[in-house]
């Protein structure tokens, strides 16, 4: 059996299914994922929805300056009750509102057992935080762990894929059985790692990229040279990019692609 937090993980707080709220009960994965973020004495970690505080209270035996965001009143009046030290650092906010840059100040890490259903659009807002991001250890449905971590000419390559593995390293760690939560989801869960990588900025237009990588995969069935018509009607100059199908590039090859386009356009104004 594993080991778990407390016998009742229903107790005190219910589980809100509009939240996607499915909590980690299990305290030895919460430790191998507290212990696969590389943090440093001192070191800022924010983390992204606390629930029931299962990594919050790991988190605090550290040596780090540690940042919680939970949206759930009913959680976070819990979390204040069980740790009182968490005033001041518990801040109760929707994590995609949040003004990050507001509340912390330098490099930071991140960890957390993200919701499912906005997963996403979390790791759309670490991109936007790329040059202050150090690490990032999180939880999230293996679907979506298997497509940030996934390579070219897999099926599960995509977007996430590209914009992400352009600027951090990503690893996946190890998988989580649904009955480690409560209450249990339908799917498995997967625990995967991002470190920053060397590049401060890409050597091309970093919005163009985000632009082509979006684009083309929207349309991920056709060839670059048609499906990236919507941004450039000319494709006269020649490239063997443009035969091929997003799910075939790698970073390297969309940064070419993203400086092709960028000279095509600046050539046809």
């Amino acid at each position: 059996m594993p080991e778990t937090e407390i016998r009742n993980p229903f107790a005190m707080i219910r589980p809100k299914k509009h939240l996607g709220q499915h909590f980690l009960t299990d305290i030895s994965i919460a430790r191998r994922i507290v212990d696969s973020l590389q943090v440093a004495k001192d070191d800022t970690v924010l983390e992204i929805g606390a629930g029931k505080g299962i990594l919050t209270g790991l988190l605090l035996q550290k040596e780090i300056r540690l940042l919680t965001v939970e949206i759930d009143h009913e959680s976070v009046v819990y979390l204040l009750k069980k740790w009182p030290v968490l005033k001041g650092m518990l801040i109760e906010n929707d994590f995609l509102r949040l003004d990050l840059d507001r509340i912390i100040r330098g490099p930071y890490h991140v960890i957390g057992n993200f919701p499912y259903n906005i997963s996403s659009q979390i790791f759309f807002r670490i991109l936007e935080q790329r040059m202050r991001i150090t690490s990032v250890v999180c939880m999230v449905q293996k679907e979506v762990a298997d497509r940030i971590t996934s390579r070219p000419g897999s099926r599960q390559y995509g977007i996430l894929s590209v914009l992400l593995g352009a600027y951090f390293d990503t690893e996946r760690l190890f998988a989580v059985r649904p009955g480690s939560f409560f209450p249990p989801p339908k799917v498995t869960s997967g625990v995967i790692r991002l470190m920053r990588n060397s590049f401060q900025t890409l050597p091309c237009d970093e919005k163009l990229f985000f632009r082509v990588v979006k684009t083309t995969f929207n349309q991920r069935r056709k060839m670059l040279r048609n499906s990236l018509k919507s941004i450039l009607l000319n494709l006269d100059g020649q490239t063997e990019l443009l035969s091929k199908r997003p799910e075939e590039l790698d970073v390297p090859e969309f940064i070419e692609l993203t400086g092709w386009v960028k000279t095509r356009l600046e050539e046809n104004r």
